[in-house]
């Protein structure tokens, strides 16, 4: 019996091992897919050493990503609602249209949610987008289910340790994943102003603005760069990224000093956001800077919306995700530095053009890119915002800027060139076919920023109660949103849908012949540093340090509005708005176009003796007689010979 019984048992426990084997077969017939882009580039490019590890009972926050769905079909039709030649051309699509077309599907979304389950994983927060999903758990489970080891090292430039896992993280999921947010914490979100001493700007009168000081506040940014115009932003709202609070006193005190109306605030609290300001007076201070600026320059707006959560390496995610979900502002800023080469952003990015969102990103205070730069801000489907110093007349018109730089050696507009070091974003074909022998850009690779304005001398008031004079790139971002408001106030009035994604309308005008009309060209200064000592100075139209510079008035707001008119030789039609009465050709001075759709008839002439060339973008103006109001129009796809 003894015998018979040690029989059993073996038989049971080797038919128990075939089982498990069975299962884990089974385990492993689910594919192992590989993530890439989670290790800090430093770590290796410095020979960074780790010092420790993190403690396994440790909580951790990620955000797990999903790509989208038929993602070339997405990429096309995106490109098509910015040809202004497609009949998409800005016909926008809501967030739920976006997920029925190209979301991934609610099954994948639910596998990932029970794959996250199954390890141990907190699920802290579902979008409906299905692109994003936000998990915590120890550190023992984050290692478990992405398959690393989370280590700890001395922070190169920083007084600080950061995190990062050892290797690339890889997961047992049929589900393909795009990115995992968090895992590394080396570049830690931060504002991207400050405040400082206050310095004379050469050429401007007595300070340059009307603010204590001679500095800028209220209406001094309206005066400069929107002169004499009645756009106030009306019907518009500006959504505004932040990652702590204010004080709503200090608003109104600013609001009261600069003579500005009350505007109507919204609160979007993200992530368990209280709303409530941290101890920090300068982050503090960089939410009350935006808020100040954008109410300085659309003073009309019918609500500024501050979507708040707290600062870590992961929230500004989930902002980004409500801003788009949410859809309520057609004009975006955010003035924090965080981790832009991360994967979870950039279809975030996307949709906010394919909504018809505009998206302002500061370029940061860092002067030219540099290995180990605490930003590096490059994603392609972001306008980004370079700084400049103004110097104003005694009336506060417009009279003359530069590049920011501080002169420190560290603090000025940023500006560089992608995959340098992070990042590898290729160049935007509207960023093609400019010559860059002259300013250090890349022929191949995405080149920042794109446009500027002040950043430099700003009055702010923060931090429940203090005043003074700010600087950086944090300025410039939050003032272009206000500037689009005006603008789309105007687009809403004229039938038009708004503007969205600006940079393809913005490159189209810089290397055309309105450029000079509609832009202050920066072309003194510089922002190299002692990393980058012949990078980058400003030249003859566009550089990387203030992009295409800053607005000319109403005249670049009248470009913007504009209604293209697509007329193609072959077809010899255009798009209902016009027909022509004569042939268009290469350097024609008296090119006529015959409007049939208003009333009275109006006559197109070209807006400049010298208007044509080859191919791409030919602008045009009207006069006309019941409005008095020159518009502008342009024709592409024009085929020579043809």
């Amino acid at each position: 019996m003894k015998l018979e019984g040690i029989r059993s048992f073996l038989f049971l426990l080797i038919l128990s091992q075939f089982v498990n084997l069975g299962f884990i077969c089974h385990v492993q017939a689910t594919p192992t897919r590989l993530l890439t882009s989670h290790v800090p580039g430093a770590i290796k490019e410095l020979g960074l050493k780790p010092i420790g590890r993190l403690p396994a009972g440790q909580r951790l926050s990620v955000v797990i990503g999903l790509p989208m769905r038929n993602q070339a079909a997405f990429q096309q039709l995106l490109d098509q609602i910015y040809d202004p030649a497609s009949p998409e051309y800005h016909h926008y699509l809501t967030p739920d249209e976006i997920t029925d077309r190209f979301g991934p599907t609610e099954t994948d979304y639910d596998t990932v949610i029970a794959f996250a389950k199954t390890n141990g994983l907190r699920i802290a927060g579902t979008h409906r987008g299905r692109t994003i999903l936000t998990v915590d758990g120890t550190i023992a489970d984050i290692e478990h289910a992405f398959h690393v080891r989370m280590l700890v090292y001395q922070h190169p430039i920083e007084a600080r340790t950061f995190y990062a896992p050892d290797s690339e993280p890889s997961v047992n999921l049929s589900v393909p994943l795009l990115h995992v947010s968090g895992l590394n914490n080396f570049i830690l979100p931060r504002p991207g102003g400050s405040p400082g001493s206050r310095r004379a700007i050469a050429g401007a009168h007595s300070g340059g603005g009307s603010g204590p000081g001679g500095a800028y506040i209220g209406q001094d940014y309206r005066a400069a760069y929107v002169p004499g115009t009645s756009l106030t932003g009306s019907g518009q709202s500006v959504g505004l990224l932040e990652l702590d609070g204010y004080y709503t006193n200090d608003i109104l005190s600013y609001e009261q000093a600069s003579g500005l109306p009350n505007v109507v605030i919204t609160n979007v609290l993200v992530d368990g956001s209280t709303g409530t300001p941290d101890s920090n007076g300068n982050w503090v201070g960089e939410v009350s800077l935006d808020m100040e600026m954008v109410i300085s320059m659309a003073p009309g707006i019918s609500r500024l919306i501050v979507y708040e959560a707290p600062n870590s390496s992961t929230t500004w995610v989930d902002i980004l995700t409500q801003m788009q979900e949410d859809n309520a502002a057609k004009q975006l800023s955010s003035s924090w530095l965080f981790l832009y080469d991360d994967a979870n952003a950039d279809p975030i990015y996307q949709k906010f053009a394919m909504q018809g969102q505009s998206f302002y990103q500061c370029s940061g205070d860092d002067l030219a890119f540099y290995k180990t730069v605490g930003q590096w801000t490059d994603d392609p489907n972001v306008t980004l915002v370079g700084g400049t110093e103004l110097a104003t007349a005694a009336d506060g018109s417009w009279r003359s800027e530069t590049v920011w730089n501080n002169g420190d050696g560290l603090h000025g507009s940023g500006g560089g060139v992608s995959g340098s070091y992070m990042g590898n974003f290729t160049i935007p074909t509207w960023q093609t076919g400019i010559n860059m022998t002259n300013n250090g850009g890349s022929t191949t690779k995405r080149n920042v920023p794109d446009v500027s304005m002040v950043a430099y001398n700003a009055w702010v008031a923060w931090d429940n109660g203090s005043t003074g004079w700010w600087w950086g790139t944090s300025i410039a971002a939050p003032l272009w949103a206000g500037f689009t408001a005006l603008a789309n106030q105007q687009a809403i009035a004229e039938g038009e849908p708004t503007l969205g994604f600006l940079n393809p309308a913005l490159y189209a005008i810089g290397t055309g012949p309105l450029y000079s009309s509609c832009f202050h060209d920066v072309t003194t200064g510089n922002n190299t540093n002692s990393h980058s000592a012949s990078l980058y100075y400003a030249v003859p139209g566009y550089d990387l340090c203030t992009g295409w510079g800053s607005p000319s008035g109403v005249n670049l707001i009248n470009v913007l509005t504009q209604t293209p008119i697509v007329y193609d030789p072959v077809r010899n039609a255009a798009n209902g708005s016009i027909t022509l009465s004569s042939l268009c050709v290469p350097g024609s001075t008296n090119v006529v176009f015959a409007a049939t759709n208003l009333a009275p008839p109006v006559m197109w002439q070209p807006i400049s003796t010298n208007v044509a060339s080859s191919a791409g973008a030919w602008q045009y103006a009207d006069t006309n007689a019941t409005n008095y109001k020159t518009r502008f129009y342009r024709i592409v796809n024009y085929l020579p010979g043809r």
